[in-house]
């Protein structure tokens, strides 16, 4: 596998923090959530930081390629044209499942996949295809998780090395994420540095979280801690990185605070020689990834001219994923999801503890996000405390089925269905609010009833 193009230190590019990530000195590049972006309208202040050089790179959320189903044809196509539009030399994904299909779920956030050989197939098929569909090369990202599957076949070293040799994927390592299944999950995050192959490395991400109660909440809302930098040079011990990114999506500090965690991170990178990256072992990889496959190489498409990076050589060949195989991930996926945003019971062999602080994060999630995307709302509704309380008694008996905006729709909808809020005043800007939006009248009182009845019977 070939050297990964070299992109220095970042910042996660966010709405919030776009004038000062501007003015930081010395920033070499930037991410940016993909779905948060429009391709023919971008941001002024992207345009600009690409105008003066600083690379930007998509980072999707969405795809849930651990997912059973195979990738939405138009979610990789929308990565594929944020790629083109940004000159991103790649695009990063996450090693999760996001959603079922049946039943229609959606979890909202990344959730982790059993480290099953039924589930690296699944994955290792929906990486290809997202590999085929894409204009630049993709890499994925270990996410941070609260709870552990049961009946695991493999380690997260084993399963991501696994991953690498049969479809010549990148890792985006996120050591905030190793540090967080060290705690939640008793892992070894050394462990699993020793046993993924670093050639493969992409960039890394470095975040901050915060513990309670014993469980590790990987926020993205707080300072980056002590032993997550720790954690930062054990990598650089092993491996010099192509890029160090600093993720912050919440809460944000002064522009200073920011500089000054960027100037921590430069201060690790920077700190000493590393090892050369271990070659992959003979008879776990391939002996020809040094060679390049020309074909393989032509039929990844077109490579945006901010600096490709090197696509792998051969990798190890694999039939089609049997149709069982993905009945069986997608059954598991479902009792699991259904029990976190459902309230049905928790699957044999999980932590019920763990599921339920999961399943309360994701609610809280769920109103945090929908407040963002419809700010109106707890406007209308008297404040974020009376706003937060009637959301999270809506998502008790209704799970999420499409996106936030939806959700922020549906949630209205089912406010003016029970004569909410009692204020007359509010709840006829309530129904201003949802006509506007959802471009009809508001349903008739015996509709209503209907979907009511229908909402509870699902």
């Amino acid at each position: 596998m070939k050297p990964m193009a070299h992109l220095g230190v970042g910042i996660g590019w966010r709405p919030e923090i776009a004038d000062a990530v501007e003015r930081l000195s010395g920033l070499d590049w930037v991410e940016v959530v993909a779905e948060n972006v429009c391709p023919g309208h971008l941001p002024e202040s992207l345009l600009r930081l690409r105008e003066r050089g600083t690379r930007v790179v998509p980072h999707g959320v969405s795809l849930g390629l651990g997912g059973a189903d195979r990738p939405d044809a138009a979610k990789l196509a929308a990565l594929g044209e944020r790629a083109v539009a940004l000159g991103a030399p790649l695009v990063t994904e996450h090693i999760a499942f996001v959603r079922t299909s049946s039943p229609v779920l959606e979890a909202g956030h990344l959730l982790p996949v059993p480290r099953t050989r039924d589930a690296l197939d699944v994955l290792c098929e929906n990486v290809r295809i997202a590999q085929d569909a894409l204009p630049v090369p993709l890499a994925l990202e270990n996410i941070a998780a609260l709870f552990a599957w049961p009946g695991e076949e493999l380690t997260e070293g084993q399963f991501l090395t696994e991953l690498v040799e049969r479809t010549g994927v990148r890792l985006l390592i996120d050591v905030a994420n190793l540090h967080t299944n060290r705690v939640n999950r008793g892992e070894d995050p050394a462990a699993v540095l020793d046993a993924i192959p670093l050639e493969a490395l992409a960039y890394v991400h470095v975040a901050g979280g915060i513990e309670r109660a014993g469980v590790w909440h990987d926020t993205h809302a707080h300072p980056v801690p002590p032993v997550v930098l720790d954690l930062l040079a054990e990598l650089r011990s092993r491996v010099e990185p192509a890029g160090v990114l600093l993720e912050r999506d919440d809460d944000f500090p002064s522009e200073a605070e920011l500089a000054g965690e960027l100037a921590a991170i430069r201060a690790v990178v920077t700190a000493g020689p590393a090892a050369p990256a271990a070659p992959i072992t003979a008879g776990s990889a391939d002996a020809a990834r040094t060679e390049p496959d020309p074909e393989q190489a032509a039929e990844s498409g077109p490579v945006a001219e901010s600096g490709p990076v090197a696509e792998s050589g051969p990798v190890a060949e694999s039939g089609p994923v049997a149709e069982s195989t993905r009945t069986r991930v997608a059954l598991g996926q479902a009792a699991l999801l259904s029990a976190l945003v459902a309230g049905t019971p928790v699957p044999e062999g999980f932590d019920r503890r763990r599921i339920r602080v999961q399943a309360r994060a994701l609610a809280a999630k769920r109103a945090d996000v929908v407040a963002k995307v419809a700010p109106e709302l707890p406007v209308i509704l008297g404040g974020p405390d009376p706003y937060r309380e009637a959301f999270l008694s809506y998502a008790k008996g209704r799970p999420m089925t499409s996106g936030y905006r939806r959700d922020a729709l549906d949630f209205a909808e089912d406010l003016l269905i029970r004569d909410l809020p009692a204020d007359p005043a509010a709840r006829r800007r309530l129904t201003t609010w949802w006509r506007d939006r959802a471009g009809a009248e508001p349903p008739r009182r015996i509709v209503r009833w209907v979907r009511t009845l229908s909402g509870r019977a699902a």
